[in-house]
């Protein structure tokens, strides 16, 4: 789906500046990654505020994600009354006729997100003159890449849009993953994550995850390798063997949904509760440190207190290192939105932020493990004056002061304090 506003064809005199923003998954990002890329080989000049083109890669698995979708659209319009904004992702999926009241100029659909670039320059849009103070820079800056594996999704649980908005499930070669992981560590990247709609699912011409990690470990020089998530189902222990190589990040998002067996049945879901503890179990005897984290639905249709105390008492028991917590919102032509017993909003807040309360207690006592050790930290940016963050390989977010730059630099540092916001580390 490809919707143009046709305009004059005109000769642009000087370099076109190009702003990306991204909404929802690690999979965006990896797809406005490759688009900066792209952009920036064609001759334009990425920036962060106050481009010529803004291209936003949007997400729509809950309606929420829409509103901010909206909203962001709308705060590019004010800003920039002249931008010329294309809108991609998996709200231009659904929505087009809100997105082109929000300010919309163009909507490309995820089939052709790839081609954003050609077909602009087959549009030959007229560019306006738009001042800008901004500094063109290649590419985001150079820590951590984020590389598509795979495509799509054809689990089709209840209340997913995704595999509508998606497609079907495809893998990328693995010839073309070795190359941009090669290209990233030859561009001084220290990490690259591999992401995908199921990463896990990943399959080329018989070729499994299994494999194309061990290509990746072998043929490569990267210094951090992550996967972004995996079901608990594709989980093995031939794969889980494979992060005895310690560049492997000991970080797996498995996602839960819901900690009662009648609610993942009525969500389509493929294992049981016992299936998924099973998961975490091989996970923390080979991994003991682990960081597990997952994703919790709160307000499924039907879903009774008796349930929710199910999801509740599980996620306590098992300890994730991070819980991102979501109310259930209705998707179109899901099967979920025509069930019976739609769960009341205040319900689905209360039990909300009780199970928030539990993430954030969680997370603290799974940062407190830590406190006194010495982890290697990969720094990302400076956030304030002085005051740098980055990650550890299993994901705890550190902060530390530094008079020198430590931006993409891999240190050891002692973990000393615990906060709201991570850890308070000390370089050495």
């Amino acid at each position: 789906m490809l919707i143009p506003i046709i305009t004059p064809v005109v000769k642009m005199e000087r370099k076109t500046t190009v702003s990306l923003h991204t909404l929802g998954c690690k999979l965006n990002q990896a797809e406005t990654e490759s688009l900066s890329r792209q952009f920036s080989a064609a001759g334009y000049g990425i920036i962060e505020n106050n481009a010529d083109i803004c291209v936003v890669n949007t997400c729509t698995v809950t309606h929420i994600a829409d509103r901010k979708s909206r909203h962001l659209i709308r705060l590019l319009r004010k800003s920039n009354p002249q931008a010329f904004i294309i809108v991609t992702g998996c709200c231009a999926e659904t929505s087009s006729a809100d997105l082109f009241r929000a300010g919309a100029s163009m909507l490309v659909n995820n089939k052709q997100k790839e081609h954003i670039v050609e077909l602009l320059q087959k549009q030959q849009l007229k560019i306006p003159d738009i001042q800008s103070d901004n500094h063109i820079a290649a590419h985001t800056q150079r820590v951590r890449s984020f590389i598509k594996i795979q495509h799509g999704c054809t689990s089709n649980c209840t209340y997913c849009i995704v595999p509508s908005v998606r497609g079907c499930e495809y893998s990328l070669s693995p010839d073309m993953i070795l190359k941009e992981v090669q290209d990233r560590t030859a561009n001084g990247y220290k990490e690259v994550v591999l992401t995908g709609t199921k990463a896990g699912a990943y399959e080329y011409n018989g070729v499994f995850l299994k494999s194309l990690l061990q290509r990746i470990l072998a043929e490569t020089d990267i210094q951090r390798l992550h996967l972004s998530s995996l079901q608990p189902e594709e989980l093995t222990q031939e794969l889980l063997a494979l992060w005895q190589n310690k560049r492997l990040c000991p970080h797996f998002h498995l996602a839960l949904q819901s900690g009662s067996d009648s609610v993942l049945r009525q969500m389509r879901r493929h294992y049981t509760v016992n299936q998924y503890l099973e998961s975490v179990t091989m996970i923390r005897k080979l991994l003991p440190d682990a960081s597990i984290t997952t994703d919790i639905m709160v307000g499924f249709p039907g879903e009774s207190d008796t349930e929710f105390e199910e999801s509740y008492h599980l996620c306590r028991d098992i300890g994730f290192s991070a819980i991102h917590v979501f109310m259930y919102s209705p998707r179109p032509d899901t099967p979920a939105v025509s069930m019976d017993k739609q769960i009341d909003a205040h319900i689905k807040k209360q039990r909300s932020l009780k199970m928030l309360a539990l993430a954030y207690e969680s997370a603290i006592k799974y940062q407190k493990k830590f406190l006194g050790q010495v982890h290697d930290v990969l720094w990302e940016r400076e956030t304030e004056q002085k005051l740098f963050n980055g990650l550890t390989d299993n994901y705890l977010r550190v902060f530390t002061h530094s008079t020198l730059p430590l931006s993409n630099r891999l240190l050891p540092v002692r973990l000393v304090s615990s906060t709201r916001q991570g850890i308070r580390g000390e370089l050495l």
